[in-house]
């Protein structure tokens, strides 16, 4: 039984299904740039080394940093099909001013929608301005999935086309802090990989360093001050101040996992297929979420496993956003 039921797919349904695959995919080219070490791959901003694309030698003097082609590349890509996905968010906010929506649609979130990427170009030209900051990275990123969830509930208005089914308040409830709590995990996540805190422990797992509390300084890696002029590659932090946000990350995945464990059980009790599915779905997420996590740091942070860690995340936050649609508006 499918979770929602639909109506036969007009332009603009089609549209918002691009939208969201291709967002998914700015995510994912966003994070293998980053994990990659490749965004200072093109020191300048929106062009690489003044071209629009990536020269095959560069002679100006005003570029300190030397090209390396395959980094470069890499940054270019997930810019050009960045930009791809704001023309096509224009595109849907002209059809919702032009009524050709096939379910009536308020224009509040497509305004919202376009406002987030023309911030999320801002906060692009000034990762690369501000040499990588872990308060615009982690702002870039938290923009990415702001636009991929703005997408993904202007898509669940078009499919949800079902008889309402009544749910507990206490249900509401219970969704509603399980969304709260992936976006605060979201956050810890991105913090950690912006912060290169990923590794702080080592190999150790559940222990860091060998230890289950190690020295951490909570107040440096938690800082979200900016010094001009640092260049943020690779990070600044002290090993107890990337351990604190290591060890936070940790903590609050283990939080995230139990809460989200019950909700799944609660879901997989429901006679409503819809909700079986949807409980199903956040179960196999959530375990291969965790199994993602232990293996990054096992594995000493191979990219393919961590490109995939932030996928995962991607999933579940839409995951639980259909969880909450599904229950708030039947």
């Amino acid at each position: 039984m499918n979770i929602f039921m639909t109506v036969k797919p007009t332009f603009y349904t089609k549209t918002l299904i691009f939208s969201v695959l291709l967002a998914l995919i700015v995510i994912v080219l966003g994070a293998y740039t980053r994990l990659s070490d490749a965004g200072l791959g093109c020191p300048d901003w929106p062009g690489c080394y003044g071209h629009i694309s990536v020269p095959e030698k560069v002679s100006d003097t005003n570029f300190e940093r030397p090209l390396e082609q395959g980094k470069a590349w890499k940054e270019m890509v997930h810019r050009y099909v960045a930009g791809t996905l704001g023309v096509v968010i224009l595109l849907i906010l002209v059809m919702v001013l032009r009524k050709k929506t096939p379910v009536y649609q308020s224009k509040t979130l497509p305004i919202m929608l376009l406002l987030t990427v023309v911030f999320q170009a801002l906060l692009g030209m000034w990762t690369v301005t501000l040499l990588l900051s872990p308060v615009i990275v982690s702002a870039h990123l938290v923009g990415g999935f702001t636009t991929l969830s703005i997408l993904w509930w202007l898509l669940l208005n078009q499919l949800n086309h079902q008889h309402p089914t009544s749910t507990s308040n206490g249900m509401k409830v219970f969704a509603v802090i399980g969304l709260l709590l992936i976006i605060v995990q979201i956050l810890l996540g991105g913090w950690t990989s912006t912060n290169y805190a990923a590794l702080a422990c080592g190999n150790d797992f559940p222990t860091c360093a060998g230890q289950w509390w190690p020295p951490m300084d909570f107040t440096s890696g938690f800082s979200i001050g900016h010094d001009s002029g640092t260049n943020y590659e690779y990070g600044v932090l002290e090993s107890p101040a990337r351990t604190a946000i290591q060890v936070a990350h940790r903590i609050g995945a283990a939080i995230v996992f139990t809460y989200l464990l019950t909700l799944s059980i609660k879901l997989l009790g429901f006679s409503f297929g819809r909700y079986k599915a949807m409980g199903a779905m956040l179960l196999l997420l959530l375990v291969l979420q965790v199994s993602l996590g232990m293996m990054n740091v096992i594995l000493s942070l191979p990219i393919t496993i961590a490109v995939a860690h932030t996928i995962v995340a991607a999933l579940l936050l839409l995951t639980m956003l259909t969880i909450n649609y599904s229950v708030l508006k039947g």
